[in-house]
């Protein structure tokens, strides 16, 4: 039997192939490379060039691989872009979601592990939440990803599947091995493109919105080591395994950082005194998203080992830095 990631060869995914490799799994990627990158495929792992909503091709896959479980990663998520572009957000992150989780049933997958968003909650104000408070996402993104959560727990009610939810709020950092990163030139990462600036790639960093309802008038995010996030969904595959029950838990450390905190620490990791520039807020973004932290530890006995923002803008500075030697994704 053999494990599907979707996405895998994107930010997320590409880290959760490597953690699933590190303890002797078969996995197999699904990935249309919209925005993932082939190289961050290991060779040793099949790669199924293709669409998660096109059923057809991935239920071929999912037979010729013995397929039993699917760790879903594929998906659009820039929040201010699914404001300005609905349709595509629910297309991508809702029908073709659906079209993958009817494949998988279809297939007799009997594991799920969907990545959801914290962005499901909306604006918060600051308190921290717990996966039983109100869903009242805010953007067509959060929207889209509530629904697939919707359709999932449904389809779960009426089929042989059982899944883990996986909330996430705002992930960063890299491989601490070097062996991946985020890897996407243009991406909208808060402590990539601040580590970006600090390298000169960019000539400055635009904050957008200090007027927010906060401690200093910025964005208040929860960030998680993508390593540990990776770990948090290896710590969901054995308890479906276990035969655990359907979960929904935040992935998170609960531990809130402003978008000027985040700034100050580049700058002083990096030693570089980059240029920053203030703008009006973006489209979609809550003043603040935390989560409370505690479920997942709970229930899937998840440690975190890279708890430290120091800790997580030096990975990614890491990457950031190989990204500039030639031939390097």
């Amino acid at each position: 039997m053999a494990v599907m990631v979707t996405g895998g060869a994107g930010y997320i995914g590409s880290h959760m192939v490597l953690a699933l490799l590190d303890r002797g799994e078969k996995v197999v990627v699904l990935d249309n490379l919209s925005t993932g990158f082939a190289s961050a495929v290991p060779t040793n792992v099949p790669l199924v060039v293709g669409d998660m909503g096109d059923q057809a091709l991935v239920a071929s896959a999912m037979r010729e691989h013995a397929i039993d479980t699917v760790v879903h990663f594929a998906a659009k998520i820039v929040v201010p872009e699914s404001v300005s572009d609905p349709l595509g957000y629910y297309l991508n992150n809702t029908v073709k979601a659906r079209a993958l989780i009817e494949t998988a049933v279809e297939c007799g997958v009997k594991h799920f592990v969907f990545s959801s968003t914290a962005a499901v909650y909306g604006d918060v104000s600051g308190d921290p939440v717990d996966e039983d408070d109100p869903t009242s996402p805010v953007s067509p993104y959060g929207r889209s990803k509530l629904m697939t959560e919707w359709i999932l727990r449904d389809t779960a009610a009426a089929h042989p599947l059982k899944f883990v939810v996986l909330r996430y709020f705002n992930v960063a950092g890299a491989d601490p091995k070097g062996r991946t990163g985020q890897s996407t030139p243009a991406a909208t990462h808060l402590i990539k493109v601040a580590c970006q600036t600090a390298l000169g790639q960019r000539p400055f960093l635009e904050i957008f919105g200090t007027d927010f309802p906060t401690r200093d008038g910025s964005c208040l995010r929860d960030y998680i080591h993508v390593t540990d996030l990776a770990n948090a969904h290896i710590a969901s595959l054995d308890h479906l395994r276990a035969g655990g029950d359907n979960l929904t838990l935040n992935c998170g450390y609960g531990q809130g950082y402003s978008v000027l905190e985040v700034v100050e620490t580049v700058k002083r990791v990096s030693g570089v005194d980059f240029e920053t520039r203030r703008s009006g807020r973006r489209a979609g973004d809550p003043a603040a998203i935390v989560a409370t932290g505690e479920r997942v530890r709970e229930v899937l006995g998840w440690t975190p080992q890279y708890d430290d923002l120091d800790t997580i803008v030096t990975h990614a500075l890491e990457w950031e830095k190989h990204l500039t030697t030639p031939n390097a994704r």
